[in-house]
């Protein structure tokens, strides 16, 4: 498999190869010549012989939970949205406890998503009825404790901060008042978290398919456009393309911190699976402990 990453989606090499195997077989696809895409949350592998991306979902990810995402995205391309499509096979394959995915592999020749082009399908998504499924009710604070409670690699001192810092963010949170209404949110967009067509831009990976507050949803794009190094004149396309500039509201900078010490705790966690970011992780640890809003982050 070309261009390896250490311990993609929590399995090493072999075990990849031999799910990845199990899946294909079992889906009717040939599976020579994998290539893996991405691997810091899920095994994420391109097939482009058969035209498909396999998404090995993260050691213990629950096989019901990636159920329940198979049934929200067939619930969206139901109603014409534009997701990513699902390839047309019964859909989780579980591989012994393992949940397997298989989507249609879709080129990017082009340019890199600009947030603005993610502005018009995610005003779509939130203006959506609440389909009647069991989705998750999206918690940003309880996503960070979670984190925290799996933290191995940083410094007492560093975990303590973070834990403080949460305490302090969900007092704040309770006094914030919500301009729009509760919707179906993503709940991780971001410019890679779509992809072109012929026609149109397609939003894909729905893991974090959730019910909330769409401001989540708009502060992650802020935060994506800030951190790395897209710059204020991106972002403000995309919220003149959305009509709501969540740097407005009163409880941006409490939802920005929220937002950014979930992505700061979540990559902790999963420094065990990939050592070579604990460089970064630290540094953007550190820049939250110096209240640094416009440090620029790396890409992890």
């Amino acid at each position: 498999m070309s261009n390896p990453t250490p311990a993609p989606g929590g399995y090493d090499g072999p075990e990849v190869q031999a799910i990845l195997a199990r899946a294909c077989a079992a889906a009717g696809l040939n599976g020579s010549n994998p290539q893996l895409l991405r691997g810091h949350t899920n095994a994420v592998i391109l097939l482009e012989n058969e035209g498909v991306v396999v998404k090995i979902a993260r050691r213990g990810t629950p096989a019901a939970h990636v159920s329940r995402t198979v049934q929200a995205v067939r619930h969206l391309s139901r109603l014409g949205f534009p997701t990513v499509s699902l390839h047309a096979v019964e859909q989780p394959i579980l591989v012994d406890e393992h949940a397997v995915t298989i989507w249609t592999y879709l080129p990017q020749p082009g340019p890199p998503i600009s947030a603005e082009e993610l502005a018009r399908p995610l005003r779509a998504l939130h203006s959506l009825d609440i389909p009647q499924m069991k989705l998750p009710a999206h918690d940003n604070i309880r996503a960070i404790r979670r984190s925290l409670s799996a933290i191995s690699a940083l410094r007492a001192e560093e975990t303590s901060f973070l834990a403080d810092r949460v305490n302090e963010l969900e007092a704040e949170l309770s006094t914030i008042h919500f301009a729009l209404p509760p919707a179906l949110i993503q709940g991780d967009p971001q410019h890679r978290n779509a992809l072109r067509t012929p026609d149109d831009v397609v939003l894909c990976d729905w893991d974090t398919l959730a019910v909330g507050q769409p401001e989540w949803d708009l502060i992650t794009v802020e935060v994506h456009c800030r951190r790395f190094g897209y710059g204020m004149p991106h972002y403000q396309a995309f919220a003149d393309t959305y009509g709501h500039d969540i740097i407005l509201d009163p409880g941006y900078k409490t939802l920005a911190a929220i937002r950014e010490l979930r992505m700061v705790t979540t990559n902790a966690r999963k420094i065990h699976h990939a050592p070579e970011t604990i460089t970064e992780v630290k540094r953007r640890v550190q820049g939250l402990r110096d209240n640094d809003t416009e440090l620029r982050w790396h890409i992890l």
